[in-house]
């Protein structure tokens, strides 16, 4: 059955609006988004974000920093990002926290006259090197922890380092994928073929309607076929944060949720 979650919005400026949200919508998680500074490691209290989960009877998934580059060429700023993945893993355990979602770096291109050149792709051994070794240390702070890390698809899959450092991380248990199906029509659909092919890895969706390459519009208010997604979440029993970007949109999503689902 599928679990309904919010984003962390700007209009929601503490923990407190984000939870009573989320429970004045009906839904079940709200996903802490760490690119805001309310949200770093050293700012997560531990006692009051568990309270307010348990008085609003919600609870909390992850959205990693979006800077995140675990694969840096700079080991000083990889060790940093690793860090911050790894003290994040210790506030999931503490608050019983199922889903961290990440995004895979592209990292930095070179500019060519007809082309762009992605330097992880000219160094592709020693980026699947530093992937394979960051894998690595989070299932072992995972260890047996109900944890899963959800690889999320942004850009386009488009590109080989992405395509075989994918593989490797989703060789660990401890990985798994979202699909946000907004950014999958923003790069024309290829990254549905992607995600398809790891299907039994599918736990987590981000979904929002789209047009062309402009997307996170409220549910019903694009182009997408929103009815095939919102079964393929119910197909995989995934949790879906309906990742608007204002209180408003978010509310109109929410009732073409309910609509669907009064409906089955």
């Amino acid at each position: 059955m599928i679990q309904f979650g919010i984003p962390t919005l700007i209009e929601t400026k503490s923990i407190e609006e984000c939870a009573s949200l989320c429970k004045e919508l009906g839904f079940n998680f709200v996903e802490l988004n760490m690119n805001l500074p309310q949200y770093q490691p050293p700012n997560i209290d531990i006692e009051k974000f568990a309270e307010v989960a348990k008085q609003n009877g919600i609870y909390y998934t992850i959205h990693l920093d979006e800077n995140l580059n675990v694969c840096d060429f700079n080991k000083m700023v990889a060790d940093a990002y690793i860090k911050t993945v790894l003290q994040t893993i210790e506030i999931a355990k503490k608050l019983k926290i199922p889903i961290i979602n990440m995004h895979m770096a592209n990292g930095v291109y070179f500019t060519m006259p007809n082309r762009k050149i992605y330097l992880f792709n000219e160094y592709m051994d020693k980026y699947l090197s530093s992937l394979k070794a960051f894998r690595d240390k989070c299932e072992q702070a995972i260890d047996d922890a109900d944890i899963k890390i959800c690889i999320e698809n942004t850009d386009g899959y488009d590109k080989e380092f992405l395509q075989k450092g994918l593989p490797l991380l989703l060789e660990r248990k401890v990985f798994a994928l979202t699909f946000d199906i907004g950014h999958n029509a923003s790069v024309g659909g290829g990254d549905e073929t992607i995600i398809m092919q790891h299907e039994n890895k599918l736990i987590h969706m981000h979904m929002h309607d789209a047009i062309c390459k402009k997307n996170h519009l409220a549910l019903g208010t694009g182009e997408l076929d929103l009815e095939k997604y919102f079964n393929m979440a119910n197909r995989h029993n995934c949790r879906v944060v309906i990742e608007t970007k204002t209180i408003d949109d978010l509310k109109q999503s929410v009732e073409w949720v309910k609509n669907r689902i009064q409906k089955r």
